[in-house]
C-alpha cells in the first residue's frame, strides 16, 4: 500500500509539473505576432500540446491503475497472498527431470524475505 500511495502521489506531482512546463514552453515558443501566427508557429504549438498531452495521459493512466490496485489491496485480509509478478531463473536440468514440475514453482515472499518455495 505504501508503494502504491507513493506512486500515486508521484504521478500527481508529475501531472502538476507537466502543466507548469507546458505553460512555460508554450510561452517560450509562442508566435511572434499573437494576432497573426504563421502556419509553422501554429503547427509547432500543436506539436507541443500533443507531446504534453501524451505525457499527461501516461501519468493519468498510471494513477488510475495504481488507484484501482490500491483499492483492491485495501480489501485484502492480513496474510492474504497476492501475485506480484513473474521471474525468470536458471535451473540445472538432466535427462529424466519432470519439466512440468520445474516450470511451475511459486516463491512466497513476506516483507522482502522468501518464506516458502512451492513446486
Amino acid at each position: 500500500l505504501k508503494e502504491l500511495t507513493e506512486g500515486i502521489q508521484r504521478a500527481e506531482l508529475e501531472l502538476q509539473q507537466l502543466d507548469i512546463q507546458e505553460k512555460r514552453v508554450m510561452q517560450e515558443n509562442g508566435p511572434a505576432n499573437a494576432d497573426d501566427p504563421t502556419p509553422q508557429e501554429i503547427q509547432r504549438l500543436h506539436a507541443i500540446q500533443q507531446h504534453f498531452g501524451q505525457e499527461r495521459q501516461k501519468r493519468a493512466d498510471y494513477r488510475a491503475q495504481a488507484l484501482a490496485q490500491k483499492e483492491q489491496t485495501e480489501k485484502l485480509k492480513i496474510g492474504s497472498e497476492i501475485v506480484q509478478g513473474t521471474l525468470e531463473r536458471q535451473v540445472d536440468v538432466k535427462v529424466g527431470d519432470d519439466m512440468r514440475e520445474l516450470m511451475n514453482v511459486e516463491v512466497l515472499v513476506e516483507d522482502d524475505k522468501i518464506i516458502a518455495i512451492r513446486g
